[in-house]
């Protein structure tokens, strides 16, 4: 399939497709929630490119879930956040830790869709994590999760990048849940030696976010 770029140009779309059979083959010899997450929110990506409607972006989804019509981009929200949250149950997380780590992973597959609207903005936002989290962990240990995917998004960046291909849904919001579970993993390496329970009280809105739900 082809479709017009942001300068009119068609290029292949969705080239995401490709980024889930690579996952689908990592998944094979590797079945971890982690690859799971990463083919779920790469499939709900794939709906949307297949199927969605006029509504773009939050608030437009949210106007047609508004007026009772079946939106792509709520049951992509929804699932995101579904898969984070099945993704995250076998980890040994207190209440803050998993609250912050499901809206890390949820809102970085969403900020993979948001960057993705010129060529080679996603790949090079989960470049800039990869870099920055290894050197501040001085540790190339949080790269495990997806280390056999960065290859495929090398790739993809190649293309994109000389506008013969766009991500689509697909691929930025793999590629966002990806930066998401570098993050996490960062995070559960950084609670080793330090408090996030502490960090988490130290921010109103994560504290905010970490009380939703509680009776106490």
């Amino acid at each position: 399939m082809t479709r017009p770029n942001y300068r009119g140009r068609r290029v292949l779309s969705p080239l995401g497709a490709v980024l889930l059979i690579a996952v689908g083959a990592a998944l094979a010899a590797d079945p971890s929630r982690w690859l799971i997450f990463l083919v779920g929110v790469g499939a709900l990506g794939l709906l949307d490119d297949l199927a969605a409607g006029p509504a773009r972006g939050l608030r437009g989804h949210a106007r047609e879930v508004a007026r009772g019509r079946p939106s792509t981009g709520a049951l992509k929200a929804i699932g995101t956040i579904g898969l984070a949250v099945y993704a995250l149950a076998g980890q040994d997380l207190s209440g803050p830790e998993f609250a912050l780590s499901v809206w890390v992973l949820a809102l970085s597959a969403h900020l993979g869709n948001l960057l993705d609207t010129r060529p080679g903005r996603s790949e090079k936002a989960l470049a800039l994590v990869v870099v920055a989290v290894c050197a501040i962990l001085w540790s190339l240990a949080p790269l495990a999760p997806v280390a056999a995917l960065l290859g495929p998004v090398a790739v993809c960046a190649w293309l994109t990048l000389r506008e013969r291909a766009m991500l689509g849904d697909s691929g930025a919001s793999l590629i966002g849940g990806m930066v998401g579970v570098l993050l996490v993993t960062a995070l559960s390496l950084y609670g080793e030696f330090r408090s996030i329970n502490s960090a988490v009280g130290r921010v109103p809105l994560l504290q905010r976010l970490d009380s939703l739900g509680r009776v106490n």
